[in-house]
């Protein structure tokens, strides 16, 4: 890997290991409506014209139905379905379970007959996986959380399929380009839910609002530019190597600066999921690599 590679690499593992510590932040003051709404209306405010500027909206556009499948999997859907479960779980729990995607992801391409088989490996790694997510949930979680890892399990599902849609009806759209506008689309669907709720923001505290602001930029806007860029420099299945990364960036992070704890739970479950995350994603490797968008099954956290 080039050093440039590198530098996009080390930036990406910190900044989409950072989005749950704060949107744990922000959703002690805000409301998950609220959020969502500023983090896209930031993000579009940044991406959109960039896209423009490169002529690339028309070509998008004409792929708008597929488009807006996306938007609900990757963004609409998650990025509330995280809000609300970090209302009641901690940032390095959910961090930590997100990271399930790789397990579901494979297992979803498998059935639409999108991924080769599932080797012994990879079997391995996916049961090493689900042992791992076994042990945080008997561990770590009471009865009284059930519906914020029900929605969890929402956000596996969404970005687990989202990156099918890409690879089916997507496959040549440049991906700052379609994050551009899932990011304005999600904004405008949030409009009506965060607008009534804006008056009471005039309450929120400095961190809650730099959290906001740095999900938006730093977390959405800059980390989407720079995660294709380093798709490019490096190829999508390198790329991918982040999404071992981010889980330890999360729980590294609750645990420092919110103060959360380092529970039993996180000790045993951490490693399963991160080797089975790693034997899961194997991939043969007389396999071609696909274009910038197709076939990566990192979530945008």
């Amino acid at each position: 890997m080039s050093r440039r590679g590198w530098v996009l690499f080390l930036a990406m593992s910190v900044i989409w290991g950072i989005p749950y510590l704060l949107i744990k932040v922000a959703v002690d003051e805000v409301s998950p409506e609220t959020l969502v709404f500023l983090r896209c209306l930031i993000g579009a405010a940044l991406l959109l014209p960039w896209t423009i500027a490169r002529g690339q909206l028309r070509p998008v556009l004409r792929h708008w139905k597929a488009l807006l499948l996306f938007t609900v999997l990757e963004m609409a859907g998650p990025w509330f379905l995280i809000a609300y479960a970090e209302q009641t779980l901690s940032s390095s729990l959910t961090g930590l379970l997100v990271a399930g995607v790789p397990f579901v992801a494979a297992l979803a391409a498998l059935l639409l007959g999108e991924e080769e088989r599932l080797t012994p490996v990879r079997l391995l790694g996916m049961a090493i996986g689900v042992v791992g997510i076994g042990v945080l949930l008997g561990l770590d979680v009471d009865g009284a959380q059930l519906l914020p890892l029900l929605a969890i399990g929402l956000v596996l599902v969404g970005y687990a399929t989202g990156p099918l849609v890409v690879t089916r009806a997507l496959p040549d759209v440049p991906g700052t380009a379609a994050s551009s506008i899932a990011l304005f689309v999600t904004a405008v669907v949030y409009t009506p839910f965060a607008l009534p709720q804006l008056d009471g923001t005039g309450q929120v505290s400095a961190p809650a609002w730099w959290s906001l602001a740095a999900l938006g930029v730093l977390c959405t806007a800059i980390g989407l530019a720079l995660f294709f860029a380093l798709i490019r420099e490096v190829g999508p299945q390198r790329a991918l190597v982040i999404t071992f990364v981010n889980p330890a960036v999360a729980v590294l992070l609750g645990v420092w600066l919110l103060g959360e704890p380092f529970t039993l739970g996180i000790a045993l479950g951490l490693p399963l999921v991160l080797v089975g995350c790693v034997l899961a994603t194997r991939r043969s490797p007389a396999r071609t690599e696909p274009s910038e968008l197709a076939d990566v099954d990192s979530a945008v956290p």
